[in-house]
């Protein structure tokens, strides 16, 4: 695995998504066909893990909080950036999410949550925002940004 063959990966899920709405409908899609167990899932939590592992993926730190952008936002992934984070028992910064957000959530730990979801996919409306949180343990999440779009200056509410 390395960064092309992780693209190429990615593009199966962006090329299905692109110009979906982000919303509750693209969410319960997302883990009905490509949750926990599924080939995709499992592809992608590999690919993540090894990539963190290798630093390839997850190659700064901040905060406690190691992450990275492994991907701009191109027509290779229809328009979605890529992003993992690597955290554990952790808040982190308040952002907004102008386009929307999709996060794929894969514990490392048994249990662990992020905002509160279990194992599996969590989608943001566009104009969403909130302080990303991983509890009950370490988790890897991939952050699919329509456009790479996202906003660290969004005061908190």
């Amino acid at each position: 695995m390395d960064v092309n063959a992780f693209q190429t990966l990615v593009a199966r899920i962006t090329g299905e998504i692109a110009g979906a709405p982000l919303d509750s409908s693209l969410e319960a899609h997302l883990n009905a066909e490509h949750g926990p167990g599924s080939d995709t899932y499992e592809a992608l939590a590999a690919a993540c893990q090894l990539g963190a592992k290798e630093g390839w993926l997850c190659n700064r730190e901040g905060g406690g909080i190691r992450y990275g952008r492994a991907l701009k936002a191109s027509d290779a992934t229809h328009g979605f950036s890529v992003d993992v984070v690597d955290m554990e028992d952790i808040a982190g910064p308040h952002h907004a999410h102008p386009n929307g957000e999709i996060d794929l959530i894969m514990p490392l730990t048994p249990g662990a949550r992020f905002d509160n979801y279990p194992a599996g996919w969590c989608v943001y409306a566009p104009g969403s925002a909130h302080r990303p949180t991983v509890a009950e343990g370490r988790a890897l999440v991939l952050y699919l940004l329509p456009n790479g779009a996202i906003d660290f200056a969004a005061v908190a509410a």
